[in-house]
Formats: structure tokens, C-alpha cells, sequence
């Protein structure tokens, strides 16, 4: 799916301004501190890829999942949906748009429940509390936000392009992609087009990687302001890991975000 990502909807519409997701998120930060609100974020990223990979699905499926994850929510408060109903329904939809073939209702379900009770029994003691009317009920809302713009661009493709330039380097490669995973957990993917990301991602490779590519980089036609504001986000990401306990903070954070009233009793 290369396409032409300027004349793309991703370009047009959901490369957003940081002041306006600022100010699209106060709801939600009177409740929490952005500290906070970005650790639910990671935590349910995280949920997102754990299920993708128990279903054995691509890093581009579980990418583009993440991705509407965090577009719903740039424009709308943790309130409107549950997010734990909100991430299988975006893996549901990331599988069918990008053409992997679509998983059956009862396999999500089942793949929801057994991750909810096995790998993250830490942050909910209840069961896996969704069916498939709700993901259904759920998949139609989620479309209707991203305004039916559903073709994602990633930052792996214009990676294995730039990779092509710099030579066989298998363990910058690696790097990289993993730190473009990483960069999932971020604001990078609303702020900032996939071939920035890519490049930022690089640099920071390359600085952990000790590989002298300053000559490379100084000859890239790029913004280089952006590529360093995408480096920071991914390593304050980093500290931020560095001390922060998922296992023990989460519950409490779960308890404090904003929560979608419950419907009427039919």
C-alpha cells in the first residue's frame, strides 16, 4: 500500500497540531496529569500489542490498531468508550483494512479474555467483560471518528528505504524497528509524518548504536527541528520507563481515569 502519503488522508487530515490535542485532552487532564494520562496510554498500547501477537498478527496490523486507538482519542474524552473495548475493536478493523484477513468474532473474544486473565491479571481482577455485539457496536463509532480514513502510513516503509541508502546494517535495522514500535507509545504518530518518525528513530539507533552518520544525515532533505522533537518525545518516553512501575501503579490509575457511565439496565 505505497500510495502517495501527501495527497493521502493521513496527511490531510490527522497529522495534528500539538496545541490542538492539548486542548481536545483537557477534559481528561483535569482527572489525571499528562504524566498519567500518557502511562494509561502506554499501558493499553501495550494490551494492543500483546493481543495482536497472540493472534499472530503483522507489526503493521498491531501499528495501524495503535495508531486509531490514539486518533479516537485525540478527539475524544477516555469517557466516551471503555479503552479496553476500544483496543480489540481497532485490531478487529487494522485486520480487515490491511488485507490480513479477517479474524473471526469468537477468536477475538476468546484471545481478549485468555490476555486479560493471563497477562495483565495485575490491572483487572475481573474478566474480559466484552462480546461481540459490543466490538460490533463499538467498530461502527470508531469508524464514523476516523471519518473513514483508515489507510495508516507507517514509519517501517520509509525506514527500509533510507536503510537501502546507508547499507547492509542489519543491527541498525533492528534497532530502529524496534524503537519505531516504541515510538507507538508516544504522540509521534498524530504529530508528525512516518518518513520523520523513521528518521528520528535512526538518529537515536545510531547515538545507542555509536555509528558515525552525520554526513549521511546532514545530506537528508528533512526538517531536522522535527526529527529532533521526535527523538526527544522517544526519549523522555524512556525516562519515563525508567521509573515507572506498570505492575504496581496501574490499577490505581485505572481507578482514577475517566470511566463511560453505564447504560441503563433493559
Amino acid at each position: 500500500m505505497a500510495g502517495n502519503f501527501w495527497q493521502s488522508s493521513h496527511h490531510q487530515q490527522w497529522i495534528l497540531d500539538k496545541q490542538d490535542l492539548i486542548r481536545e485532552r483537557q477534559h481528561d487532564l483535569k482527572t489525571l496529569s499528562e504524566e498519567e494520562y500518557q502511562k494509561i496510554f502506554m499501558f493499553f498500547a501495550n494490551i494492543i500489542q500483546v493481543l495482536g501477537e497472540q493472534l499472530k498478527l503483522r507489526q503493521q496490523v498491531i501499528a495501524t490498531a495503535t495508531v486509531y486507538f490514539k486518533r479516537f482519542y485525540a478527539r475524544n474524552s477516555l469517557k466516551c468508550i471503555d479503552p479496553l473495548l476500544l483496543a480489540p475493536t481497532c485490531i478487529l478493523l487494522s485486520s480487515k483494512v490491511e488485507e490480513f484477513g479477517v479474524i473471526s468474532n469468537s477468536r477475538l473474544i476468546t484471545t481478549c479474555q485468555t490476555v486479560i486473565k493471563n497477562k495483565f491479571g495485575y490491572a483487572y481482577q475481573q474478566e474480559f467483560p466484552y462480546r461481540t455485539n459490543h466490538i460490533l457496536e463499538c467498530e461502527f463509532y470508531l469508524l464514523e471518528n476516523l471519518d473513514c480514513c483508515l489507510i495508516v502510513y507507517q514509519p517501517y516503509r520509509p525506514l527500509l528505504q533510507l536503510m537501502q541508502d546507508i547499507g547492509q546494517e542489519e543491527q541498525l535495522l533492528t534497532l530502529t524497528w524496534r524503537l519505531i514500535n516504541d515510538s507507538l507509545r508516544t504522540d509521534v504518530s498524530l504529530l508528525y509524518p512516518p518518513y520523520q518518525i523513521a528518521i528520528g528513530c535512526l538518529q537515536i539507533a545510531c547515538v545507542i548504536l555509536q555509528k558515525e552518520l552525520k554526513s549521511w544525515f546532514a545530506e537528508l532533505n528533512v526538517d531536522m527541528d522535527k526529527v529532533q522533537e521526535i527523538a526527544r518525545a522517544i526519549v523522555n518516553l524512556f525516562e519515563l520507563w525508567k521509573g515507572y512501575d506498570e505492575k504496581k501503579e496501574i490499577q490505581a490509575l485505572l481507578e482514577k481515569m475517566p470511566k463511560p457511565k453505564p447504560h441503563p439496565q433493559r
